[in-house]
Parts: C-alpha cells; sequence; structure tokens
C-alpha cells in the first residue's frame, strides 16, 4: 500500500487529529545526576576514551557490560528495576548529564557524515553503558548502514516521510521495528540538543479497557505489518560494509523474508500482554469485521494514552518496546546546525535468539 493510500484510510485520519492535538506533557520517572556521581561519570568515560575511539569497535561493545558495572549504583538499581519490574510506566530518565553544546558541534546534515562522531564520542560510550545495564545492544545492517548508534535529526529530503530524520509529518506512535520478530525488548534515546522543545509521543495499552473476545482476537496471527521505511534501500547510502565488517550489499532481502505472515498484536500474558503494532505500516483488514473492530478499539485505546514527553539534552530516555509505544510531534526544521538532534540504540536481553541471522556470535548486527 502507497502512503497515498495509507493517508486515505479513515481511522488514520483520526489518528492524525488525535497525534496533533494538546496532550498533556507527561513526567516520566527520572534519576537527576548529583555533581558526584557526574564526576564519577566523567572520570569513567575518561578511561574509556583513552583505550577506544569509537563505540562501533567491537572490543568495546564486548567490554560494555564490565564498564557499566563501575557507573554510580544508583543508575545501576534504577535500571535494574526498570528491567525487572513491569510497573505501569514503561519509560524511564536519566537526566542530569551536561551536554557541552559548543563541544558536539552543529547537527549534521546527514547520518552518514563522519565529523560528528569523535565530538560525541563521550555521550555515545554513555548511551551504551546505560544499555548495557539492560541488555545487549545491537544493531541493523539496513538501518544506517549498520551502526549500532543511530542519529535522529531532520534530513531535508526525509522532512515528510513516516522516518526518525523527517519532521513536518508527525512519526505515528508505534513499536520500534514492528515487523521483526527480533526487535528490541528497549530502545534508549539521548537528547543532544532539543531547542525547540519538540515532544516524543509515548503510550501504551490499558488491556482491562479490551473485552475478553477482543484480547483473544488480537492475541491470534490475524494482521500483517510491513517493514517501515527506515529499513528500505532509499534510506541506505552506498556503503557495502557496516562498521563491524559486516557485508551488507545483499542483505534487503533477508531483511524483508517471510515478513509478510500473519503475526498477533498481543503476546504473553492475557492479564498484562506484551504488544507488536504498528498502524501506519499495517495492512487494512476490510474482510472481517470483528477483527477489525477488536484492532480499531486497540488503536482508539492506545490513542487516547498518548501522552508528550519532552527531552533536554542529557536525558536519556529508555522505552520498554514490549509494552508501550513511541513517536513524534511534528516539527519545522531549519537545517542551521541547530535542529533537534537525537542519539537512538536497540537493546535486546537475548542476543543469542537472532544468531540466525548474525554473521557470528559476537556479531551485533541483524542481517
Amino acid at each position: 500500500m502507497s502512503v497515498e493510500e495509507r493517508e486515505l484510510t479513515n481511522w488514520r485520519k483520526k489518528m492524525y487529529k488525535s497525534i496533533s492535538a494538546n496532550q498533556e506533557l507527561e513526567k516520566i520517572p527520572s534519576l537527576v545526576l548529583t555533581p558526584q556521581e557526574i564526576t564519577e561519570i566523567k572520570s569513567l568515560l575518561s578511561t574509556i576514551t583513552l583505550e577506544y575511539s569509537s563505540v562501533e569497535d567491537i572490543n568495546f561493545l564486548n567490554k560494555a557490560t564490565l564498564f557499566a558495572q563501575e557507573l554510580p549504583r544508583r543508575i545501576r538499581e534504577t535500571l535494574n528495576d526498570f528491567r525487572l519490574v513491569e510497573k505501569n510506566l514503561s519509560a524511564c530518565i536519566i537526566s542530569g548529564y551536561p551536554i557541552n553544546d559548543s563541544k558536539i558541534g552543529k547537527t549534521p546534515m546527514h547520518w552518514d557524515s563522519k565529523t560528528d562522531k569523535m565530538h560525541t564520542l563521550e555521550e555515545q560510550i554513555l548511551l551504551v553503558l546505560y544499555s548495557s545495564l539492560l541488555g545487549d545492544v545491537f544493531g541493523w545492517s539496513t538501518q544506517q548502514d549498520g551502526y549500532i548508534i543511530h542519529d535522529v535529526f531532520p534530513i531535508q529530503k526525509n522532512e515528510n516521510d513516516q522516518i526518525g530524520t523527517g519532521s513536518m509529518q508527525p512519526i505515528w506512535w508505534h513499536t520500534e521495528d514492528a515487523f521483526h520478530p527480533y526487535r528490541a525488548d528497549y530502545i534508549g534515546l539521548m537528547c543532544l540538543r532539543n531547542p525547540e522543545h519538540v515532544p516524543t509521543t509515548i503510550s501504551d495499552l490499558d488491556v482491562n479497557q479490551l473485552s475478553k473476545a477482543q484480547v483473544q482476537i488480537l492475541s491470534e496471527p490475524n494482521f500483517i505489518i510491513n517493514l517501515d521505511e527506515s529499513h528500505q534501500l532509499k534510506n541506505r547510502s552506498s556503503l557495502k560494509e557496516s562498521l563491524q565488517g559486516e557485508n551488507i550489499d545483499d542483505t534487503k532481502s533477508k531483511i524483508n523474508i517471510n515478513f509478510q505472515e500473519k503475526v498477533s498484536l498481543l503476546f504473553g500474558s492475557n492479564q498484562s500482554p506484551y504488544l507488536r503494532i504498528d498502524p501506519y505500516f499495517m495492512d487494512d483488514i476490510e474482510d472481517n469485521q470483528e477483527i477489525k473492530s477488536a484492532f480499531d478499539e486497540l488503536v482508539d485505546i492506545i490513542d487516547k494514552r498518548v501522552k508528550l514527553v519532552t527531552l533536554k539534552p542529557g536525558d536519556i530516555c529508555f522505552i520498554d518496546n514490549y509494552r508501550s509505544v513511541h513517536g513524534r510531534k511534528p516539527f519545522k526544521a531549519n537545517y542551521d546546525g541547530n535542529d533537534r538532534w537525537l542519539k537512538r540504540i536497540n537493546i535486546t536481553k537475548d542476543l543469542r535468539k537472532s544468531r540466525s541471522v548474525r554473521s557470528e556470535s559476537t556479531s551485533r548486527i541483524i542481517l
């Protein structure tokens, strides 16, 4: 289905209206770093940067979990609780790390720019360390040429696209990489710059608002989730090899294989199910009114629970990708080096489950 066809569906029009409404700003549970904790973190980062010049270095990635154990105890406790205890709120923020705006340089014009990587090395390392307290970080050969850490900022040619580098259109709320069985358990977002206070949208599901019959329908393989724009060939560079040395020239067929199979949107416990959904990239349901009604109700419940979270420089927000959805409000980009700039990372609790689509056991890249 084309973008134009998607925009004609009634529920998507309704969704657009809702996501453009003035929801209240949500205060996500936040751990604010103390001056002493910041000093300890900076000391740790200084030690690591003496040995490693890139977070894409597989040797660094393999040791990241060990380095993370040297972070201040409160950080380790906070993220350990977030990992183990699935409370109502499915996101958390660690804030207070100082961002030197002049040191990180201007917001790049494209993610394939190599100039910012050294300027933001400490920030990228910190994002990996925090993430390693939740699981193992990984990347996709079809996203930003296999970088582990992705840049999220406006690119002019993408301004109207459903992709993190867009701007003019809202990013519909979604499960990250919902189409793929090896999608992340958690998503990490680190804010480097957000002068226009562009909100991130976050929502979740109150399963008690669904009937038992609707939960049953949504827990059965009745739905097709298509490949989203971030993995498509048009959004890749001409690079033939990832930063970890993976051949990415022929991976498109691997990432697309068998993703027209029908899947369930709810799974796990019926009382507190996990969620997998990306409405913008899902096929419309026309042939079964009962399934369509359950799906529409699910979308409506999630849509009414959307909250706005405005990240500020130094905030690192972790989103539970099994229990919540996220998106972004639209904004006007200036392309002047001062636009909103986030770093994004994927985290899995079980790297082993994707072994069949990684070249070797130590690889962090899904082909």
